[in-house]
Parts: structure tokens; sequence; C-alpha cells
């Protein structure tokens, strides 16, 4: 029985919530990404820019890298990447330049997302290469993962403010 997009949709998407959650664990905003082509992943990552010490180190960049590598090719023509949330400008670039052919995105980022939140960055008609865009997959799961680190952080911060109000 073939599985349709809806639910495979969904079935990627888990994967990069369990990615997202890994990177949380390691004290990265909690972003996960995986590349797929035919069906299956072929790279995969969560955001490392602390860890890594490196600002373009991105859930969809380490998932285009770790693609790139895998394949050995820098094109990632035919493929979707699944990204809990909405991609930044840097990213949405990297996808264009990549040339992946479709974008799966869980929630909106309404500070630095660039795909419809604060610019539509692939919907320039100038750029070389157009990516087809779905969006709001698993989004309150995805919205959820973040709302719960930042409260977290912020519940961990807040001794640390006491003391200095105290002081």
């Amino acid at each position: 029985m073939p599985i349709d997009a809806d639910s495979e949709d969904k079935s990627f998407m888990r994967m990069a919530l369990a990615l997202a959650e890994r990177g949380a664990r390691e004290g990265e905003v909690p972003v996960g990404a995986v590349l797929v082509m035919a069906g299956r992943v072929v790279g995969e990552g969560y955001n490392r820019p602390v860890g890594r010490h490196d600002p373009t180190a991105h859930a969809e960049i380490e998932a285009l890298r770790s693609a790139a590598r895998s394949l050995g090719n820098y094109r990632l023509t035919g493929s979707t990447l699944y990204v809990t949330i909405e991609p930044c400008t840097m990213c949405a670039g990297a996808l264009v330049h990549a040339r992946v052919e479709r974008l799966v995105y869980g929630a909106a980022e309404p500070r630095s997302g660039a795909i419809e939140s604060t610019a539509r960055v692939l919907a320039n008609p100038g750029l070389n290469h157009q990516v087809r865009v779905t969006a709001g997959v698993l989004a309150d799961a995805a919205a959820e993962k973040l709302t719960t680190f930042f409260r977290e952080r912020r519940r961990r911060a807040e001794p640390e403010r006491q003391g200095d109000r105290d002081a």
C-alpha cells in the first residue's frame, strides 16, 4: 500500500523533531532537519552553532552538508528538506544553491523566518532555481519544542537574575 504525501511528510518531520531534541540536549536551539531523496534520508542535521563555534551551523546547513558529502555532489536536485522551523535568509539561499526541489517546514519563525514571516526569499522571481514550499507540517509540535526550550532556559536563568537584584 503506497504511503500518501501527507503521511510521508509527517514521518520525516518526526525524524527532524527527534534531531531537534538532540540539539536541545546539547544546549542548542532545538531545530532539526533531514534531507530526503527518493524516499530515503541522505542527510541530517540539527542546530550546532554554539558547539561548533560556527554561525553557519544551522540545522538546514548541517543537513545539506551531510547529504552533499554522502552523495559526493553539492547539487541536491530532486531532494526534499524537512526542517522543524521556518528557515532564515542564509538557509533559504543555501536551498537555492543546492537545487533542493522542495522545502517542508513545521512552525513559522516570526523573528527570522525568511520564507513567509519576515521575507519571501524563495518567491523572488529572479532566482535561478525555484523551491516548492509546504508549511505547517507538525507545526504545533515544532513550536512547542522551541517554547519549552526557551521557557526552561529562562527558568534556569531566573536564580542568576535574582542574585543580581539581591547584590
